[in-house]
């Protein structure tokens, strides 16, 4: 199957981020088209990983039925024989990775549900005892699981805009106490029940991100949720406490990225056949796994 890596329809172009793009349907409705590209410090690049997009559509589209019970998402069909008629003609670019949602007011806040120290987590932890203002107890290892789920938030910046970690009284300053509020303990719910769920899987959920929009008043789940792009997942049967884990998720491309020794400024470089390989096989064993 030949990777997807730009998107040219009929419709107009509303939105293109780091991995998905978003066409206007109709005043009420976009489409998502999940393409195969793979972004890592910020940066895009040129190697696409097939199949990829796919899999974080399917994913995404079985943890939205699966956790419908704590927040409402964004979805309107999924169904290619029910898209608009002039897009079936590119069903070999869409079936199977874009969905038709519903238009929602973003709300401007990565929703970051850390369960265990990893990644920036641990860094900020070792240099300083906190997490975005979160006080940890002194001596936790890497990989450790925290005493209970800590919700740490960051901004959701435009492209060339890094994302960056704020306290939650920051966040309180951007969307207002209610909103914050609902966000986090929404947040720390789903990681909840999806955690519960995927360890009866062997699978252990390290820390996770949400993204929510507003419609009618109502806030609800949007984007992609519990993937290999916006989670870390950890197989519980190699999992050992003080020392960095062998993840099914991004985390392989990260760290492939950084014992090259790229300093995450352009020109961002091609990714090797075997790092390709590798990432599309670990992203389909999650998938396997999770979905049973």
């Amino acid at each position: 199957m030949k990777p997807v890596f730009d998107v040219v329809l009929p419709v107009q172009k509303i939105y293109s981020g780091k991995v998905r793009e978003l066409f206007e349907i109709d005043s009420e409705r976009i489409l998502i088209v999940t393409t195969d590209r793979i972004s890592a410090f910020d940066f895009v690049f040129p190697t696409p990983i097939p199949e990829k997009g796919i899999i974080l559509n399917k994913l995404s589209l079985f943890w939205f039925e699966k956790l419908k019970n704590v927040c409402e998402n964004h979805l309107d069909t999924v169904d290619f024989e029910s898209f608009p008629r002039n897009l079936h003609p590119f069903r070999n670019v869409l079936e199977g990775r874009s969905v038709i949602a519903r238009k929602t007011r973003k709300i401007p806040i990565e929703c970051v549900v850390r369960g265990y120290l990893a990644g920036s987590g641990w860094k900020e932890y070792i240099s300083t005892g906190y997490i975005c203002g979160v006080k940890l107890p002194s001596g936790l290892k890497e990989s450790e699981k925290l005493p209970q789920p800590i919700f740490t938030p960051a901004t959701k910046e435009e492209k060339g805009i890094h994302d960056r970690n704020i306290s939650f009284d920051e966040m309180v300053e951007i969307v207002g106490k209610n909103i914050a509020e609902y966000l986090r303990d929404a947040s720390i719910m789903l990681y909840n029940q999806a955690s519960e769920f995927a360890e009866k899987k062997g699978i252990i959920i390290a820390d996770t991100k949400f993204e929510f929009g507003i419609i009618g008043g109502k806030i609800i789940l949007i984007d992609e949720i519990l993937t290999p792009d916006s989670s870390r997942f950890w197989e519980k049967e190699n999992y050992q406490i003080g020392q960095p884990q062998n993840s099914l998720d991004k985390q392989y491309v990260r760290d492939y990225l950084e014992r090259i020794g790229w300093n995450k400024q352009p020109p961002v470089p091609e990714l090797p056949d075997d790092v390709v390989e590798n990432t599309r096989q670990k992203y389909w064993k999650i998938y396997e796994i999770l979905t049973g």
